[in-house]
């Protein structure tokens, strides 16, 4: 309603504006419908005062629903904000005025989201950080207004009725554990924002360089974020805010110690000393200004976003620059002091938590003004394939020179170059961190009068693959004078080649670099001149070692190469190299296991190709099968690296190369072969520990398999079919004689059944692109059939059977119904099994979560009527006593073990009602019918009228949990209809039973005196939803408890009852 009418017309329907109407007729401008705040009144309003939305129209009838077929979350925010503006005014009226306003400007909040809902101009993501948004502040209001807890699917209210009960519990419990224990992010990014430097001597301009420092390790944990202030201690390019802040990324948990620092240095750019006069000297150099450190301990407790001013410390002695963040994090004061007595660095800090996408999506403004990006040092903790990276880190350490004939010690500037093959300078290759554009020449601090300077600085050179190679570094060391004219003058360098002849690339480590002196007018651009000689006193010497012993002078680096393209790895590289030295390859791939797992799956598609080309090429010279248990060994070895967590992001890598690079049509024969090999030889103890290596591979030895037969079968129109088919039966044969074998306790054989269990799930999905849906479940249905029913033996195979179980409910292959008929028995029989004997309960209650989730999306399907017919018959009287032994148990003291205790209890309780919302009339009368003796019928209905009133106990689901509450009460009212027709027929008259009348009527009587039925209570919006969803329970019950008190008849006063 947009506008309000009085309703003074004959007929007239008196509205007011923001009213929801229904409409039933229209006439020439006017509509006949009623308010939905009072459908019991109809009449007539003029149309043009209603804005029309559409709707659909459910159960029509008396309980009809009207739902609005707009997006479900506008829908929700109209109703919630309706809910609230009552409470809002009673919130005033209370004197409740701090949640008054919090609420009031929510309220304006989401109402402005709701427009730019509305609008519909929003992309897609934009739309879902809405939508996130809305939910978000709903959730807060109604948990401060004590209201009902909101079941929710990808930010939209979920229909009870759509989803099973299970599925239903799962969101609650979600929702519910994420408002009491949020998760705790396991990355961490740090925002950095430079404000500005106060000091009283400045004057000149400054770098100012970032950086984390570990403490405990004595060493940076990430690059450098640098940039420039000018003269006043502000930031350079005031045009340019993203120069001024930047993230330092992916932080992990260890990371976020109190033994990490955040180090800021900073360097004046001018005169050598700073008391000079201004006109003493034309040429600039950088000198030590100060140093200030933070523990980032500090920001832990408030992740604080307020500015804050560092104090700014100088050295003592220049020559204790290197280290000067050491000694103030150690707190030796006698090695440093203050700057000024009003020096500090104005400096705003944030700790972020999530992933780099969540932070993305949720500070947008940062990004798109371009903030700078600092990373740890190397890789992240996790390698991600795709990631292209060539840096080279290189520290310029320190350096020993003569004096040259001077009387007092040089003043030494040392000048990095990057040159290529050519003898040209690369340009823009050296960075002296992130903030600032790449260089083509680093020039490093001078110290005064020190022949033996440290400088330690960190430099990043992003060099791109294809130059790497032929490249080198150059440093060229130059003495600045102090006096008028500010000479510097060349008097030495080095140089390091960045890769050997043999295509390895220089060493990770510390480098000590010959100086070789020079004129100043030495031509260093014919790079020619120099490379031959000797560069390092530490490698390939040569004819030149006694002149290099006679040196006294060098320079220390340390390099780092982090790259995704070259390796520093000789064993690799003659690996990836074997065909120029094919007499080394037994040495090799004996290297191969001792080589590190990131190097390996850098070149993953690279080193498979060796592998298989090996194969190849000497299967012809050797034989086929000592090559191909020679070469299985170290094939075996590399799929097992991908199950490391490091290198998990690796497998599609891996698929990529099976279905697009590998071609060996034939290697299914050998492959099948050898695996059947180890499989039949599990109980010779020497093998056991190669034997559960090939097991752990056994998903990827399976895709190989696979893929290769496919190749043949295309080469060859599908010949060997059935020689094929005879292979794969005969290697699940050795496997359900293999998973058959029992042992007392745990032992190596427990092991490697364990080891095989975990992961043969994943198989079913490479069985299926062979065999037909039926063949694979078959399969499968014998290979866990084959499993001991014992439960006596090792504990942990138990547990890892069932969650084989678990993985192959959760598989595609259970999804088809033709498969699930066949693997269902075999399910149900190692849960009962479990069930029976109380252990691993919280995975039996998942397990059996995920099947009622299935059943219901397919609860359309004719076979679902027979399964559930299976699972009656298997699983009803175990889920009741399950139910009742762990309820009747005292709940565990400690806060986690209660919180488990409470999943596992309300995971039961939700498979129990999911399981009798689904059974039919059919089922109910079978389920009657099973019954041999009136003593069993009797035994169950006290065994699940007990139930019943457990479940409707308040404390069974928390208090905001009104949704669960109402669909358990639907299941149990329709559960009693079925159950009171037994009743009458079987305990009546002659076969009166006191017990099981009183029962029942208790359980009726407690039913109706819930909170959660009271209606009366509710607000009107939530009477209705519940009037038309379930219509009053209370009546229901009510009713039903009158017709079966009259059927007592005479035996309505027996025993009192």
């Amino acid at each position: 309603v947009i506008a309000g009418f009085r309703g003074t017309v004959p007929h007239g329907l008196s509205l007011e504006i923001g009213d929801t109407v229904q409409i039933l007729e229209k006439c020439d401008g006017w509509y006949r419908g009623f308010a939905l705040k009072n459908p019991n009144v109809k009449g007539i309003f003029p149309s043009n005062y209603i804005h029309l939305k559409n709707a659909c129209v459910k159960n029509k009838g008396q309980f009809e629903m009207v739902i609005p077929t707009e997006d479900s979350v506008i829908t929700e925010m109209t109703s919630t904000l309706r809910d609230w503006g009552t409470m809002w005014k009673q919130l005033y009226v209370r004197n409740e005025g701090d949640l008054f306003h919090r609420l009031w400007h929510i309220m304006n909040e989401i109402l402005d989201l709701r427009r730019q809902v509305l609008v519909g101009h929003l992309t897609h993501d934009r739309m879902k950080d809405v939508k996130r948004h809305i939910t978000a502040r709903l959730d807060w209001g109604n948990e401060q207004l004590g209201l009902d807890l909101v079941p929710r699917k990808e930010y939209a209210m979920v229909d009870p009725e759509e989803i099973s009960i299970t599925e239903l519990y799962r969101l609650m419990e979600h929702r519910h554990r994420k408002k009491d224990t949020p998760v705790p992010a396991s990355s961490h990014h740090l925002f950095v924002q430079m404000k500005s430097l106060m000091c009283s001597n400045l004057g000149e301009e400054l770098e100012v360089i970032f950086s984390l420092f570990d403490s405990k390790e004595n060493r940076p944990i990430s690059e450098r974020f640098f940039l420039r202030l000018n003269r006043n201690g502000l930031p350079k390019c005031p045009e340019k805010p993203e120069r001024h802040c930047s993230l330092f990324v992916d932080l992990g948990s260890s990371e976020l110690r109190k033994d990490i620092y955040i180090t800021v240095h900073i360097i004046r750019i001018g005169r050598m000393g700073a008391g000079e006069k201004k006109n003493a000297c034309n040429v600039q150099y950088r000198r030590p200004f100060g140093c200030a450190v933070l523990s980032i301990a500090d920001l832990l407790a408030g992740d604080s976003k307020d500015d804050l001013v560092l104090k700014v410390y100088m050295c003592n002695t220049e020559s204790d620059w290197y280290q000067i963040h050491e000694n103030i994090i150690k707190k030796l004061n006698a090695r440093y002091n203050l700057t000024g007595s009003n020096a500090g660095l104005a400096v705003s800090l944030q700790l972020l938590h999530g992933d780099i996408e969540q932070i993305r999506r949720e500070y947008t403004s940062m990004f798109t003004h371009g903030v700078s990006i600092t990373r740890k040092l190397g890789f992240s903790n996790i390698i991600m394939p795709g990631e292209m990276r060539n840096d080279l880190y290189i520290t310029v350490e320190r350096g020993e020179f003569e004096k040259g004939g001077k009387s007092v010690a040089r003043n030494v500037e040392v000048t990095m170059h990057v040159v290529d093959s050519s003898g040209q300078i690369l340009k823009d290759f050296i960075s002296f961190g992130s903030g600032e554009p790449p260089a083509s020449e680093y020039h490093s601090f001078v110290l005064y009068h020190n022949n033996g300077p440290r400088w330690a600085e960190l430099l990043k050179l992003p060099i791109p693959v294809d130059k790497f190679r032929g490249a080198h570094i150059r440093c060229e060391f130059r003495h600045c004078s102090t006096k008028e004219k500010g000479e510097k003058k060349l008097f030495g360098f080095s140089f390091v080649p960045l890769m050997q002849e043999n295509g390895r690339t220089l060493p990770d480590g510390t480098h000590e670099l010959i100086v070789h002196k020079c004129e100043e007018n030495t031509n260093l651009q014919d790079s020619g001149r120099y490379l031959k000689l000797p560069f390092s006193k530490g490698i390939f010497l040569g004819n030149n070692s006694q002149a290099v012993k006679n040196t006294k002078e060098s320079f220390w680096i340390t390099s780092f190469l982090c790259s995704t393209k070259l390796t520093q790895n000789g064993d690799m590289l003659d690996l990836l190299k074997w065909r120029t030295h094919p007499d080394k390859i037994a040495g090799c791939l004996s290297k191969l296991k001792e080589i590190d797992g990131s190097e390996i799956v850098k070149f993953l598609q690279d080193t498979l190709d060796t592998l298989f080309g090996i194969l190849d090429e000497n299967s012809q010279k050797y034989g086929s099968k000592k090559s191909f248990f020679f070469f299985f060994f170290f094939f075996v070895h590399i799929i097992n690296l991908l199950q490391d967590s490091k290198f998990h992001h690796f497998k599609p890598v891996m698929d990529t190369y099976i279905e697009s690079h590998f071609a060996g049509a034939l290697a299914y024969r050998d492959l099948i072969k050898v695996l059947k090999w180890h499989i039949d030889r599990v109980t010779e103890v020497e093998l056991h520990e190669h034997i559960q290596e090939v097991l752990k591979a056994q998903e990827y030895i399976f895709k190989y398999i696979v893929q290769s037969r496919r190749l043949f079968s295309i080469a060859t129109g599908g010949q060997n079919e059935e020689e094929f088919r005879c292979c794969i039966q005969e290697l699940l044969m050795s496997v359900r004689f293999f998973l058959s074998q029992e042992s007392k306790g745990a032992s190596a054989l427990s092991q490697l059944q364990a080891v095989f269990l975990s992961s043969f799930p994943s198989v079913y999905s490479e069985l299926l692109k062979l065999f037909d849906v039926r063949e694979v479940a078959n399969l499968v249905h014998d290979a866990l059939g084959s499993l001991p029913t014992v439960m006596h033996g090792d504990e942990s195979l138990q547990a890892v059977k069932l969650q084989s179980i678990g993985k192959t409910v959760e598989s595609h292959l259970y999804t088809n119904p033709d498969s699930r008929y066949i693997l269902l028995p075999v399910v149900l029989h190692h849960l009962h099994m479990h069930l029976q004997e109380q252990k691993d309960l919280i995975m039996c209650a998942r397990i059996l979560s995920n099947i009622f989730c299935l059943i219901k999306k397919n609860s359309s399907e004719k076979s679902v009527l027979e399964e559930i017919d299976v699972i009656v018959n298997s699983l009803l009287d175990i889920l009741l006593r399950t139910i009742l032994e762990i309820t009747s148990r005292p709940q565990p003291s400690g806060s986690a073990m209660r919180l488990q205790f409470q999943d596992v209890t309300g995971e039961f309780v939700s498979c129990l009602l999911s399981l009798l919302r689904q059974m039919t009339d059919r089922h109910y009368q079978q389920l009657l019918d099973s019954f041999n003796t009136k003593e069993n019928l009797r035994d169950f209905l006290l065994q699940i009228f007990t139930v019943f009133r457990i479940l409707i106990r308040p404390e069974m689901f928390p208090k905001d949990w009104t949704v669960m509450r109402l669909v358990a009460n639907n299941v149990i009212i329709t559960t009693v209809l079925y159950l009171s027709d037994a009743l009458r027929k079987n305990f009546l008259n002659e076969n009166f039973d006191y017990k099981i009348w009183d029962s029942y009527f208790f359980l009726a009587v407690i039913f109706i005196n819930q909170l959660c039925l009271q209606l009366e209570m509710f607000t009107p919006s939530k009477k209705k939803k519940v009037l038309e969803k379930y219509g009053d329970m209370r009546v229901t019950m009510g009713c039903e408890i009158f017709s079966m008190w009259q059927n007592l008849g005479k035996y309505e006063d027996h025993g009192g009852c």
